[in-house]
């Protein structure tokens, strides 16, 4: 079975990106154990507590990011990089995930068969 790398690199507001990643994570978690999800850049604003999108007048769908628990999707990892440049930590984030530095999570991504960018 191919392995599947989810990889989200965007913010969370501005574009459907991020809900459209998350849905599709959820919906390949039915078909494969085979899966992991990453958030380098700006995707770790994904993750980030304490978000308001009403005030920009977004949906909240960053709670939704919890369901990954209960579908079984245990390999989330987030770039250390990319949280330390925004001023973020792991005690930030909405769920628990293994910061991996960019070395780390080029070798993870590289054991995946296809990756999807969102």
């Amino acid at each position: 079975m191919n392995k599947v790398a989810f990889v989200f690199r965007t913010s969370p507001h501005g574009s459907a990106a991020g809900r459209e990643g998350l849905d599709a994570v959820l919906a390949a978690s039915a078909l494969s154990e085979e899966l992991a999800v990453f958030f380098i850049g700006d995707g770790v604003y994904q993750l980030k507590t304490g978000q308001t999108p009403a005030a920009i007048h977004c949906r909240d769908y960053a709670p939704t990011f919890g369901m990954l628990e209960l579908y079984e999707v245990e390999q989330i990892y987030v770039c250390a990089d990319s949280l330390a440049e925004r001023g973020l930590n792991l005690g930030d984030l909405c769920l628990e995930a293994q910061a991996c530095n960019t070395d780390e999570l080029g070798a993870l991504l590289a054991e995946h068969h296809v990756r999807l960018t969102f």
